[in-house]
């Protein structure tokens, strides 16, 4: 059945600019923007005078679906219930692309070789029969974690993962360079005592001395062979966004201060900066300030890093903060989308491409989606109830 949508009077958030118009949908896909003649026949149409309507949001790096599966330390809930509540969640706050990062780790909670495994083999069974937005797969792979290289060799060449981060996450390094900062992490997080953290800290720092990393830049080059985007993790000084440049990441993650978000900006990799820094005003770790980045022009990418909340609400904070709306959108729709290399179906508002689509109302300040539309579909629709 054909499917087509009419939504009427919005503020169209394009490429360039912000324009009053409408946009009909047919089978999918955006036939045209503005007035005109839409064609008789049955057709479903949203009102969206007042509203923005804007591209679907894509979603490059979110862990939370560990949060859905895991809300407290040791505490696993059935994946399958977790994907199919989350992803609901998800279509509320406008983000119709989702690369659920899970990180092949320390094999604490979710992050070990079988759960990982079977996360990645849910998202796919699940969102292969049915789903309500578009599901893709993050490797977040830890590279310490010396038994994990074959299962992600197997998952890149079986196509079941469609983006590939390197992160080094122990004491002393990136995010975790300050004295203390990984041990606080590991106990708060994975609930465990002091004696145990010590434990999981040596054998880290065993496994860390063994890492063979001429085997990793094979791991980096086979994900590119596939066609996988490769990305750096907390990228710390310019001599470091080097290293990760040699490995062939094209996207450096939450660089930590402003110098290395510059300099690698200017070698040409698209720079990723967290939503929940821009709506909390900072860093929660006391690391680069998300805005300065992007009033920089060293920031070109966005996104909800482990609070999927926050996405929609970032690219309103940029606007409050002087960025215009059409550039702050397109840092959570065009900039991430180009990145992986899904730019010509998804990103913006243009005849051809998919009907991602999103009506975007602000209530006291705070944007609200009332309509996700996905592939031309009406997935989530609220409406507000008045006494």
């Amino acid at each position: 059945m054909e499917k087509r949508l009419l939504i009427r009077n919005g503020k169209i958030v394009l490429r360039g600019s912000v324009e009053q118009a409408d946009i009909f949908v047919e089978n999918g896909r955006i036939a045209s923007i503005g007035g005109g003649t839409v064609p008789s026949g049955s057709l479903t149409t949203i009102d969206a005078e007042g509203a923005y309507v804007m591209p679907g949001l894509v979603d490059i790096h979110c862990d939370a679906i560990e949060k859905e599966v895991e809300p407290r330390p040791n505490t696993l809930f059935p994946m399958e219930m977790a994907f199919l509540q989350f992803e609901r969640k998800l279509a509320g706050h406008g983000i119709t692309t989702m690369y659920h990062s899970l990180s092949l780790g320390v094999g604490l909670s979710l992050r070990g070789e079988h759960l990982v495994s079977e996360m990645i083999g849910t998202i796919r069974r699940l969102s292969g029969a049915r789903s309500m937005i578009r599901h893709r797969v993050h490797l977040r792979y830890e590279v310490s974690h010396l038994t994990g290289f074959p299962l992600a060799e197997r998952l890149i060449r079986e196509g079941q993962i469609d983006y590939l981060s390197l992160m080094d996450h122990a004491p002393g390094q990136g995010q975790y360079r300050r004295p203390g900062a990984f041990e606080r992490y590991v106990m708060k997080n994975q609930g465990v005592d002091a004696e145990e953290c010590e434990r999981i800290v040596e054998e880290l720092q065993a496994r860390r001395a063994l890492i063979d990393w001429d085997k990793l830049r094979r791991l980096t080059a086979l994900a590119r062979d596939h066609g996988i985007a490769v990305a750096s993790h907390d990228d710390d000084t310019p001599e470091q966004a080097d290293r990760s440049m040699a490995y062939g990441a094209s996207i450096s993650e939450f660089p930590l201060n402003l110098e290395t978000a510059a300099y690698a900006s200017g070698k040409g990799m698209k720079i990723c900066v967290g939503a929940p820094n821009i709506v909390r005003g900072g860093s929660h770790d006391k690391n680069l300030t998300a805005m300065d980045a992007v009033r920089a022009g060293a920031a070109d990418i966005v996104c909800s890093d482990y609070h999927p909340a926050s996405l929609l609400q970032s690219l309103f904070a940029m606007h409050a903060g002087g960025i215009p709306l059409h550039e702050a959108v397109r840092m959570a729709s065009l900039e991430p989308a180009a990145a992986l290399g899904q730019a010509a179906n998804v990103g913006t508002i243009e005849p051809g491409k998919l009907a991602d689509l999103l009506v975007v109302r602000t209530i006291g300040g705070v944007p609200v989606v009332t309509d996700t539309i996905v592939e031309g579909t009406v997935v989530s629709q609220t409406r507000d109830y008045r006494i």
